[in-house]
């Protein structure tokens, strides 16, 4: 395919809310822009979610809907939400009618919802990336009229036309494929101690009220078990927790930029059981102890965990089983080199490790079979 045909190609993406999200429509974004230098790119995002600051950090454009999800509980907030929909779904026509993109690619969240829903019903082809083992409502809806659609789990054919289902897994960042080689400069620029058994704590990009409190309650024990921390405590939360920071081997961060070099270093994590942490974690090969958020839609998080752990892959402790069992699960796991050897080869066997690549395909393969009628008709007229 030659490079003047690649400049016809737009391609608008959608996925937004939690770093879960956006990692991969990015990931997505990076592997297409390689294949087609000269395509353009435009992301959909929710207005106020964090999207609107990292995809411009990664160097492409966004837009933003007033669209945010429904409260599970009934709340004022509740009331704006039907003319947030109506509202993101005219925006969304706007943009598409404006963009002419040539596919339409959504990762989740709030944005992705209105834009492929009107992106189908102009005739765009449209690829659903679903991240999770059990699918919230907004993807189940849009699958009807998805082209593709691209998952990690086995079993979506419950919820999902079997015909349009592809088994690739998550995009995940590519610096984390090789991060056995990268375990000693790690410890190094987390000044850590060698030889000494480090905790990496993963609570999601906003971070986790539980996780953290968890993690303060236990902080002498850890000392006490010669446990040096690598503390991500999220955005929220980094004003409350910045005390601990230096302390009894304790480094607290409200992000981490350099994931793979956290990984790397790192002896044991605790993740919430996002999926595309799940996928990394996976991927990284580390022994892992899930502790899921019981509350997001279809209790998403706890699905992802059992997913692994029924494969003897990770270990699972429940929010309201932290204060029972959490000393007596950890102290199993750090005294068990054994133990940490299994559930780190064990997890490592189920990462899908081209994802990117594979959706990227799925893309190309929508791209090259679609030529939107605008283009047709200027093929005609140059006949």
């Amino acid at each position: 395919m030659g490079n003047r045909k690649s400049k016809t190609y737009k391609i608008i993406l959608s996925g937004g809310g939690t770093g879960g999200h956006i990692y991969p429509a990015i990931a997505i974004a990076n592997e297409l822009k390689k294949r087609f230098p000269d395509a353009e790119f435009l992301f959909v995002g929710a207005k106020d979610r964090m999207e609107m600051e990292k995809v411009p950090q990664a160097g492409y454009h966004i837009k933003g809907l007033w669209i945010s999800g429904i409260q599970r509980k009934l709340t004022l907030k509740n009331l704006s939400f039907p003319f947030k929909v109506i509202s993101s779904l005219w925006n969304a026509r706007k943009i598409i009618k404006s963009f002419k993109p040539n596919v339409a690619i959504g990762t989740g969240g709030f944005a992705s919802g209105p834009l492929l829903q009107m992106a189908a019903s102009s005739n765009i082809p449209t690829l659903i990336q679903e991240q999770n083992s059990y699918p919230g409502i907004t993807n189940k809806l849009l699958s009807k009229k998805a082209k593709k659609i691209c998952v990690a789990y086995d079993g979506l054919d419950r919820f999902f036309p079997k015909e349009k289902i592809i088994k690739t897994g998550n995009p995940v960042r590519q610096g984390l494929l090789d991060i056995d080689s990268k375990t000693v400069e790690a410890k190094n620029f987390f000044n850590l101690k060698h030889g000494k058994n480090t905790l990496l704590v993963i609570g999601g990009s906003l971070g986790s009220r539980r996780i953290n409190e968890l993690i303060e309650k236990e902080l002498d024990f850890f000392d006490t078990q010669n446990v040096q921390i690598i503390w991500q405590c999220g955005k929220l939360y980094y004003q409350q927790y910045k005390i601990y920071n230096n302390t009894n081997n304790v480094q607290v961060f409200e992000f981490l930029n350099n994931m793979d070099f956290a990984y790397a270093a790192a002896d044991v994590v605790i993740s919430r059981a996002g999926a595309s942490s799940v996928s990394e974690l996976c991927i990284v090969g580390k022994p892992v102890i899930f502790i899921p958020s019981p509350n997001v839609a279809e209790d998403h998080q706890t699905k992802n965990a059992m997913a692994i752990v029924n494969k003897d892959a990770a270990l699972l402790i429940k929010e309201e089983d932290l204060d029972a069992d959490f000393e007596n699960k950890f102290l199993q796991l750090v005294a068990s080199r054994e133990k940490q050897r299994e559930l780190g080869q064990n997890i490592k066997k189920l990462a899908l490790v081209n994802a990117t690549k594979q959706i990227a395909d799925e893309v190309e393969k929508l791209l090259k079979s679609h030529i939107p009628s605008s283009q047709k008709e200027e093929t005609n007229k140059n006949e």
